[in-house]
C-alpha cells in the first residue's frame, strides 16, 4: 500500500507539473503572436527608411561621403553585442547564442584583437560576469516584445564606442529566426555600416498559425519598394547632412529588427521546450498509471491469497 501511494502522488505530482508546462507553451504562442503583429507594425517605417536611403545612395556616392558612421579604421578593438534572454526553460536558446559569443570572442583573440561586451539579457550578463569578461554595458529587464526606445538606447551605447573610438567595429551576435523549431545564431557587422549593406532588399514576415490543432509558422517574402528620389527633387540641406542624421536611425531599425527576431527566437525555443515537456509528462503518466495498475493488482492478488490461505487453515 505504500508503493501504491508514493506512485500515485507520484501521478499527481506529474499532472500538475503538465499544467504548468501546457500553461506556459500557450503564453510563448500568445505571444508569439504578439512579436509577429509588431513585425508588421513596425514595417512601414522601415520600408520608408529604406526607400529614402536608397534614393539618396543612388544620387550620392558613399564613398566620397565624409561620415564617421561609413569611416572604416584598423581594428585594434571590436565591440560584441550579445542578445540573450532574461529567462530560462528555452532550451538552448541562450547557450547558443552565447557559446557564438565566445567563439567569436576567441577568434578576436587568436587574431591579436581586443574585444569588449555590450549584453542584451540576464543570461549572458551573467555568464559573462562570473567569468570576468570585459563589459561595457549590459541591458536586462528588455521586454520580450522589444520597442524602439529600447533599441535607440543600446544604439545610443554602440555609437558612444565606435564615435569616440573606443571599438573601431561593432559586431551584432544574435539569433535569427527561422521557423518554430529552428532558430540559428548569426553574427552582423553594424559598425562602421557598409555602404553595401544598405541596399534594399526584400524582407520577410512570420505569421503564427494553426492547422489541425498545431501551431506552425508561415513566412512571407514581402517586396520592398526600391523607387529612387526624382531627380528633380531639391534638398533643403546638403544630403550628406541628410544622410548623417538618417544613418543612426537605420542603426536603431536594424537593432530593432534583430531584438524582435531574438524575442520571436526564444519564444518559439519555449513553446518547443514546454510542448516537449508536456509530451513527456503525458508518457511518464502513462508509464506510472501503468506501474500503478500492476502494483495494484498484485497487491489484491495478495490479498485473495491470504484469504484462502487463511480460510485453508481454518479447515
Amino acid at each position: 500500500m505504500a508503493n501504491l501511494k508514493s506512485i500515485r502522488d507520484r501521478i499527481k505530482s506529474v499532472k500538475n507539473t503538465k499544467k504548468i508546462t501546457e500553461a506556459m507553451r500557450l503564453v510563448a504562442a500568445a505571444k508569439v503572436r504578439r512579436a509577429q503583429e509588431q513585425v508588421i507594425a513596425t514595417r512601414p517605417f522601415a520600408d520608408r527608411l529604406a526607400q529614402v536611403l536608397y534614393g539618396l545612395q543612388a544620387r550620392l556616392k558613399f564613398e566620397e561621403a565624409d561620415l564617421p558612421l561609413l569611416k572604416k579604421r584598423d581594428v585594434q578593438k571590436v565591440g560584441l553585442l550579445v542578445i540573450s534572454g532574461d529567462r530560462g526553460l528555452c532550451g538552448a536558446y541562450n547557450t547558443n547564442v552565447i557559446r557564438r559569443a565566445e567563439t567569436r570572442a576567441r577568434e578576436l583573440a587568436s587574431d591579436g584583437i581586443g574585444y569588449q561586451y555590450v549584453l542584451v539579457g540576464r543570461k549572458a550578463t551573467q555568464y559573462f560576469q562570473r567569468r570576468e569578461q570585459p563589459i561595457d554595458a549590459s541591458y536586462v529587464g528588455i521586454e520580450q516584445i522589444p520597442t524602439a526606445d529600447e533599441a535607440s538606447m543600446i544604439a545610443n551605447e554602440l555609437l558612444s564606442l565606435f564615435l569616440s573610438e573606443s571599438v573601431d567595429r561593432v559586431e551584432l551576435v544574435y539569433t535569427r529566426f527561422v521557423s518554430l523549431i529552428s532558430s540559428r545564431p548569426v553574427i552582423q557587422t553594424l559598425l562602421p555600416l557598409d555602404p553595401q549593406g544598405l541596399e534594399v532588399s526584400d524582407d520577410e514576415i512570420f505569421r503564427l498559425t494553426t492547422r489541425g490543432g498545431q501551431f506552425q509558422v508561415e513566412r512571407e517574402r514581402v517586396p520592398a519598394s526600391t523607387q529612387a528620389l526624382p531627380q528633380d527633387m531639391l534638398f533643403e540641406q546638403d544630403p550628406v547632412q541628410i544622410l548623417n542624421a538618417l544613418l543612426p536611425l537605420y542603426l536603431n531599425n536594424q537593432i530593432l529588427r534583430a531584438l524582435q527576431e531574438s524575442a520571436a527566437s526564444e519564444l518559439a525555443a519555449r513553446m518547443t521546450a514546454m510542448n516537449n515537456a508536456s509530451e513527456n509528462a503525458s508518457d511518464l503518466i502513462s508509464s506510472l498509471t501503468l506501474s500503478y495498475n500492476k502494483a495494484r493488482q498484485a497487491a489484491i492478488t495478495q490479498e485473495i491469497l491470504e484469504v484462502v490461505g487463511g480460510a485453508e487453515a481454518l479447515k
